[in-house]
C-alpha cells in the first residue's frame, strides 16, 4: 500500500525500485536476529540435597545484564522468563547437557538476570540449546519459518526480533533499487524489548518504553547528513530506522556517528527532523509501532489506511504485507 498526501494506491512490494527516487537515500537495519529463546527443564533441589527434575521452562535472552549490546562472552543475562512465578532467585534451568542458567535476581514485568555456566561455547550454546524467537501469534516454529524470520542483508547480531519492514526485500530487488540511484545506508539497531513490549496502561505517557541500543557508522552519518543538508529524501525502512534515527537527532541536533541508546518513545504530536517517508508492516493495537506509524503519518490518514488494508484482505504483523507512507505534513 502505499499512503501519500491523502491518496491510497494498492501496489505489490517489488514496485518500490519505481517508487523511490534516484535522489532518495534508503536506510537499512542490518541487526540479525539471534537464537535467543532458550527452552529447558527447572532444576528443583530439595532440602535433603536431592536433585529432581522439574517442569519445563524458557528463557528469552535480552542483552547482557550490564550493557544492551550484544556480547558472546557474556555470562549474566537479563532474561524475559517463564513460567516467571516459578522460577525464583538461586533456581536453576538445565539445557540437556549444554549447561544451565541460575537465576540470579528477580526484576520487574517477569524479567530475570540469569547466570549462564555454560559447557560448550556461547554461539554453539544457542545453535542447540536456542530457537528464533518468533511472535506469538506465529504458530508454525518450522525451521523454514525460523529462516524466514531473517533479512536476506542481517549482519550484525543482536536482535531478539526481526526488523519486519525488511523481510519482504530480495537481493534482486535491492540490486535493482541502486541500480536506479538510490543510495543505500545502513545502520544496525538491536530489537528489543522496547520495540515488541506491548502498552498496557491507558494513559500513554504512563508507558515505560525500554532502551535498546544502535550504532551508526561515520560514512552513514556522513550520508545521512549530506542528504540532509541537500534537502534529499530519507526513506526507512521500518519503525527500528526511524527510532534510531530520530532518537539519534532527538540527542544531538544531527546525525551522529558511534554506539548509542535511545528509549525514545514516538507518540502523536512528535516533531520528526531526519525521516521523510517509511516502510512499515501493519502492526497490532496497543503497540509503541503503531503509535509511532501513526505519528509519522498522521492518525486520520493511517486510520483510513487500515480500513483500506482491511477492506481489501492485507495481511497483518510480522509476515504480512507492507505500507511506504510519507511524512504528514
Amino acid at each position: 500500500m502505499v499512503v501519500e498526501s491523502e491518496r491510497v494506491q494498492h501496489r505489490r512490494f517489488g514496485d518500490i525500485a519505481r517508487l523511490l527516487q534516484p535522489s532518495d537515500v534508503l536506510v537499512l537495519n542490518e541487526t540479525r536476529v539471534i537464537a535467543a529463546r532458550l527452552r529447558g527443564r527447572r532444576v528443583l533441589r530439595l532440602r535433603s540435597g536431592q536433585v529432581h527434575g522439574g517442569g519445563s521452562a524458557e528463557l528469552l535472552l535480552l542483552h547482557p545484564a550490564d550493557s544492551l549490546r550484544y556480547d558472546a562472552s557474556a555470562l549474566r543475562w537479563i532474561a524475559l522468563a517463564r513460567p516467571a512465578r516459578r522460577l525464583r532467585r538461586g533456581d536453576c534451568v538445565a539445557f540437556d547437557g549444554l549447561g544451565k542458567a541460575t537465576i540470579r535476581g528477580e526484576l520487574e514485568e517477569g524479567l530475570r538476570e540469569i547466570e549462564l555456566s555454560l559447557d560448550v561455547p556461547f554461539e554453539e550454546f544457542l545453535q542447540r540449546a536456542g530457537s528464533m524467537p518468533l511472535p506469538p501469534y506465529i504458530h508454525n516454529d518450522s525451521q523454514e519459518a525460523q529462516e524466514r524470520y531473517q533479512t536476506v542483508f542481517a549482519r550484525v547480531a543482536g536482535s531478539v526480533a526481526a526488523p519486519t519492514a525488511s523481510l519482504h526485500f530480495t537481493p534482486e530487488l535491492l540490486r535493482a533499487i541502486e541500480a536506479s540511484g538510490v543510495q543505500i545506508v545502513r545502520l544496525a539497531l538491536n530489537v528489543g524489548l522496547g520495540t515488541f513490549r506491548p502498552v498496557t496502561v491507558d494513559a500513554i505517557e504512563e508507558h515505560t518504553m525500554h532502551a535498546e541500543a544502535y550504532a551508526i557508522a561515520p560514512e552513514a552519518a556522513d550520508a545521512l547528513e549530506r542528504a540532509r543538508g541537500a534537502g534529499r529524501r530519507i526513506v526507512a525502512a521500518g519503525t527500528t530506522v526511524v527510532r534510531a534515527l530520530e532518537g539519534n537527532f532527538h540527542s544531538y541536533g544531527r546525525v551522529h556517528p558511534g554506539e548509542h541508546t535511545t528509549d525514545l518513545f514516538i507518540t502523536p504530536g512528535f516533531r520528526f527532523c531526519v525521516v521523510d517517508t517509511m516502510i512499515t508492516n501493519f502492526h497490532l493495537p496497543r503497540s509503541t509501532l503503531l503509535m509511532l506509524v501513526c505519528a509519522f503519518g498522521g492518525f486520520e490518514r493511517i486510520r483510513r489506511a487500515y480500513g483500506e488494508a482491511i477492506a481489501h484482505g492485507y495481511r497483518f504483523y510480522s509476515f504480512g504485507d507492507a505500507m511506504f507512507v510519507s511524512k504528514c505534513a
